[in-house]
């Protein structure tokens, strides 16, 4: 029977205390991806404009935001905060825009796996930053990126081009002669051009991470700094959505309206745009986890596995899994440091991840 002192130590232990962060962070991420299958579901069925759909979900979002951190409000921010703040505005609208093309053209399978390709940055910091020993093994690291992209863009996550079920297929025709052959190929393999847009979209995704990070130093002035941001790009997709607009009320084919969903709206602006924000930074802060490591890859591919099922998409469990765990290695080495094997403390994971507190101006590390 465990005394009360030894109950006590466990409940004070980082791993218990970190519990109720984690189950936060994983349902934050569940409800996130479910709002990305919605969106995917909503677009593909309404046919509706992208650019124009995005700009109606993020004018309510920047509201959102502007009420609940009032950044005009407490300690006055610098020009040095505010001007890259606008600036991050406009990369985050391309990310939006990237990000919603590659939705509808790729799926959301290959378009939520392919934001983890800024981990690039990493490669890139370690490259210029980091020690000469350690530059092949970041080189590798985004040689397995690439590698899993790959299996990714030929469908290996599809049931319907994996190689798994192909083989497996050959194999029972082999040995059923009665079995007539079917047309399997639902679709053709999009290749790693077409993989590109969301690619992108990815890259840019990081970047504007690392840009929030290195201009606010404090949590309570990188939320402020949020709200301009996605105000900033709110106003920048303003001219895009109404050039969407005008065009389909000039076609003939296809109509200016939007058509409305009530799920995929409300999902997109409180579990896609808002509430994930808080959960990264809780996990950020608390977890000491960023978007581009292996963990925060695991969380996602666990929630895409009961999205895909419950969708019942083209779906491809085994190839599924080894794109991940292609993805997953290529991520933790193409973003790690030189790591000590007797040193496991909170200090050297921050240093791993590339995330130190309020070290952002002094580590030479991209976080990603």
């Amino acid at each position: 029977m465990m005394s009360p002192k030894q109950i006590s130590d466990e409940r004070g232990s980082p791993h218990f205390r970190n519990t109720p962060f984690q189950i936060i962070h994983v349902i934050g991420n569940f409800f996130r991806i479910w709002s990305v299958y919605s969106m995917y579901r909503y677009l593909n069925q309404t046919g509706a404009p992208v650019v124009l759909f995005l700009f109606c979900c993020l004018v309510p979002s920047s509201i959102i935001f502007l009420i609940v951190q009032k950044p005009w409000k407490g300690r006055a921010l610098s020009n040095q905060q505010i001007v890259p703040s606008l600036i991050n505005g406009v990369i985050t609208a391309l990310y939006f825009i990237l990000w919603g093309k590659g939705l509808k053209s790729c799926g959301p399978l290959r378009a939520i796996l392919s934001e983890y390709s800024g981990a690039v940055l990493g490669v890139l910091s370690g490259v210029l930053y980091g020690r000469r020993g350690h530059v092949w093994k970041k080189v590798g690291g985004l040689v397995a990126m690439l590698v899993a992209l790959f299996f990714l863009s030929q469908g290996w996550a599809t049931l319907s081009l994996s190689p798994f079920y192909i083989l497996l297929r050959k194999f029972l025709l082999f040995y059923n002669t009665e079995t007539k052959e079917e047309e399997v190929l639902k679709e053709q393999a999009l290749g790693l051009m077409g993989m590109m847009i969301p690619v992108f979209a990815g890259i840019l995704s990081a970047l504007r991470r690392v840009i929030a990070r290195r201009v606010s130093l404090k949590n309570q002035q990188k939320k402020r700094l949020h709200a301009i941001t996605i105000t900033s790009a709110t106003c920048f997709l303003f001219p895009l959505a109404m050039w969407d607009l005008v065009i389909g009320s000039s076609s003939s084919e296809k109509t200016s309206e939007l058509p409305f969903s009530a799920w995929a709206f409300f999902s997109t602006i409180v579990f896609g745009i808002i509430l994930i924000f808080y959960v990264d930074n809780i996990a950020e802060e608390r977890l000491h986890m960023v978007f581009s490591s292996p963990r925060h890859l695991m969380v996602a591919g666990a929630c895409i596995i009961v999205m895909e099922i419950a969708y019942e998409m083209d779906f491809s469990l085994p190839g599924f899994i080894v794109c991940c765990l292609v993805l997953g290695f290529g991520i933790y080495e193409a973003t790690s440091l030189e790591r000590s094997k007797k040193d496991s403390s909170v200090k050297s994971e921050d240093l791993l991840i590339g995330v130190s507190g309020n070290d952002f101006d002094t580590s030479p590390i991209l976080p990603i």
